[in-house]
């Protein structure tokens, strides 16, 4: 076993020295960058480290989007492609582009263009001979530049607009969701007032609201707890401990209390329980309709 480690550690050692030693042999260094290419067609796996060609190339990832192209191409490909593959070619009644090896091995539209321009009758899909050159173009670099936001989720923010803070839910229908099954506790005047400048994120508040904290065991700090003895006499108060053995708490008083988990009732005071008893009802668009409700409050 200590022999393995040891070269273990020493492999990934030659490998971090190979990586530095190729870093500094990129232009500056009086040696040609690696040869480009996509790493033996190995596909686009995300965007380089710095904005550096060279890491591209090495990491055989090829050049990024034409961002410009890209969104050129996104309503053509709405328009003629997205029925079957789906809004953002992620799949639909057709498979997925974004794991596509046509897509993911093409570099200059050689791989893209005859499939788009002669279709493929034996799988189903038409041919687009009215497509231009340049329209199959713009279609390839909408298509890549989905692959790389669905690689490299930390470059949604610096690359593409924070895609966390994007809302793609209807307001009006979240307004009309929250008055119909969270008024009883919650006001978009009271509690609730400014949740949207809460939170930096989009997603975050998504979050909160499905899945809320608070209740459950542990050293709960301001969890409220009623426990009952054998005897019937009730003792509540918060709680300091609880676990398999023990169950502790202090009263309104500050006085410390504890018993064996066995020999008394636990009731456990759960602010979020109508929270979590709206998780199985919520369809993916009150989901969103809410998010999008929520936000506006600032």
């Amino acid at each position: 076993m200590i022999r393995a480690s040891v070269f273990l550690t020493a492999s990934l050692l030659l490998l971090v020295s190979a990586g530095v030693t190729l870093s500094a042999q990129e232009p500056d260094g009086g040696m040609a960058p690696p040869a480009s290419g996509r790493g033996g067609r190995g596909g686009r796996g995300g965007r380089g480290g710095g904005g550096a060609g060279g890491t591209r190339d090495f990491l055989g990832l090829g050049p990024a989007p034409d961002a410009a192209a890209a969104k050129k191409g996104e309503p053509l490909y709405k328009q003629n492609c997205s029925t079957c593959h789906g809004d953002n070619a992620r799949g639909s009644q057709a498979p997925s582009l974004v794991r596509s090896v046509v897509v993911l091995h093409d570099e200059k539209d050689e791989e893209i263009g005859p499939v788009i321009k002669q279709g493929r009758p034996q799988g189903g899909m038409p041919a687009f001979p009215q497509l231009s050159a340049d329209d199959i173009h713009n279609i390839g670099q909408y298509l890549k530049q989905q692959i790389e936001l669905a690689a490299n989720r930390g470059t949604y923010g610096s690359t593409y607009g924070d895609l966390r803070n994007k809302v793609s839910g209807d307001p009006a229908a979240g307004a009309a969701f929250f008055k119909a099954n969270c008024t009883s506790c919650h006001s978009a005047a009271g509690d609730l007032a400014k949740i949207g400048s809460k939170f930096q994120q989009a997603a975050q508040l998504q979050q909160r609201f499905l899945w809320p904290a608070g209740g459950g065991r542990g050293g709960g700090g301001s969890v409220k707890a009623t426990v009952t003895l054998a005897n019937g006499t009730k003792v509540a108060g918060t709680i300091a401990k609880q676990d398999d053995f023990y169950v502790s708490l202090y009263d309104s008083d500050g006085n410390f209390h504890e018993w064996p988990a066995d020999k008394v009732k636990v009731e456990i005071e759960d602010k979020m329980q109508g929270h979590r008893a709206m998780l199985p009802k919520y369809s993916n668009a009150d989901i969103h309709n809410m998010t999008a409700y929520l936000v506006t409050l600032k």
